[in-house]
């Protein structure tokens, strides 16, 4: 799906329908229950369902030092969304001069002059505006007047927990991504470009691919099965993150060994899942002993299914 990031161009293509506005970092179960409220009512108000969202999430620029690393990158959120029925995804390019509009403003210049929203459908702890003034009672009051519906969405919660990006952030830093992937509307994923290694992997007779330039969170380090896509094909991986203590080298790597596959990736990007936690990172005292390790781990992921 193209990700609009012009208010010009949203108005021309995509106004007049139901809009939720938020960061959506994720994209989980409570975000997913957003959504289908959002279809519903933009089938009612026959227009497009709208996705507003903001690149950068608005603490990178008012305090970065507090800013969480985020948990999907723009188009992977708008795939997402869109994989879910979303119409249009508008990320809007976050600056001083969004930041700076009061609640009335947002509304006036966002809401009404360029979505023409006409409902709109919102979780309870929804803020905007200048120093987050605009409550979920400030909008009402907006959507009211404006004659514009409102839905406002219950959290979804799941074994007594309320899902949020930031338990799922929790989860996946702990590197329990199979308990984070129940909240999540897809397995956990991120991103890099493939550069050269050390080549150990390879002379073991499991060759990685070595992943940098990553702009979203990490799991805990560790080994586990997942998938790596390439050519928007899924292929099984096992996925070590973190040091490589047989070798004395102690710098936190992503090395992905995709099973069955010997074509060169080295400059390209690549997308991984991560699926499940197999073990922790651990030292051997010889490389026959690592060797055993990696074999008994490719068949844990062998057994894990096709992908």
């Amino acid at each position: 799906m193209p990700i609009v990031r012009d208010l010009s161009e949203l108005s021309a293509v995509a106004s007049g329908g139901a809009v939720a506005i938020g960061n959506f970092d994720g994209v989980h179960l409570g975000h997913l229950r957003i959504v289908r409220r959002l279809l519903q009512r933009a089938r009612e108000v026959a227009g497009p369902a709208i996705v507003f969202t903001f690149d950068p999430h608005p603490v990178r620029i008012l305090r970065p030092t507090e800013c969480p690393p985020p948990l999907t990158w723009t188009r992977r959120k708008a795939e997402l969304l869109a994989q879910h029925g979303v119409d249009k995804i508008m990320a809007y390019p976050t600056d001083e001069k969004l930041l700076k509009l009061s609640a009335r403003e947002f509304f006036d210049q966002i809401v009404l002059e360029a979505l023409q929203a006409k409902a709109m459908v919102e979780g309870p702890n929804f803020y905007f505006g200048r120093n987050r003034e605009g409550t979920i009672d400030v909008l009402r009051d907006f959507t009211d007047e404006a004659g514009i519906l409102l839905d406002v969405v219950k959290p979804y919660e799941l074994h007594k927990q309320l899902v949020s990006s930031s338990l799922i952030r929790r989860l996946v830093a702990e590197g329990d991504v199979s308990q984070a992937a129940k909240m999540l509307s897809a397995p956990y994923r991120i991103r890099g470009m493939v550069t050269h290694g050390a080549g150990r992997g390879a002379k073991l007779g499991f060759p990685t691919a070595n992943l940098e330039a990553i702009d979203t969170l990490l799991p805990g380090l560790g080994v586990y099965a997942g998938r790596a896509w390439i050519n928007a094909q899924p292929h099984a991986a096992a996925i070590h993150l973190g040091p490589s203590p047989t070798f004395g080298d102690g710098s936190t790597k992503v090395e992905v060994h995709v099973i069955d596959f010997n074509e060169p990736i080295y400059g390209q990007p690549l997308e991984i899942e991560f699926l499940t936690r197999l073990r922790d990172v651990v030292g051997f005292k010889a490389e026959t002993e690592l060797v055993a390790q990696l074999e008994q781990d490719v068949a844990h992921v062998r057994e894990l299914g096709p992908v």
